[in-house]
């Protein structure tokens, strides 16, 4: 199964999941603002796809907060500790495949790519 992690209001999200549903894909969707960030993941995230690709350094939440907190994020577990308090900083979206491989962001080839 497919489970695809992001912000419902999230305009990526939106798109990944209008094209996987267009694609006749089944997949699961978990909203980090309704269902938190799920820990067990995170850790596997952070591992697969390493802390400098999850956490969305470019974005609107990241610009707003203190210089002092985005100077502390400097490795995996700082970046944990933050996307846990604050999960609007993960690149949107997170999936998880089938495979169980983990990729971050979307782009529609590499969706298709991914389920040729």
């Amino acid at each position: 199964m497919i489970i695809l992690f992001g912000i419902q209001n999230c305009d990526t999200v939106k798109k990944a999941r209008a094209w996987l549903t267009d694609h006749g894909v089944d997949y699961t969707f978990h909203d980090f603002k309704k269902q938190g960030v799920p820990e067990a993941e995170l850790d596997h995230w952070l591992q697969a796809v390493g802390w400098e690709t999850l956490v969305n350094r470019k974005g609107t939440m990241w610009r707003s907060l203190d210089d002092a907190a985005k100077a502390a994020v400097v490795d995996a577990a700082s970046a944990r500790a933050l996307v846990l308090t604050q999960a609007s900083v993960i690149k949107r979206p997170v999936v998880e495949w089938a495979d169980g491989k983990v990729t971050v962001g979307f782009k529609p080839d590499a969706f298709a790519a991914r389920l040729a």
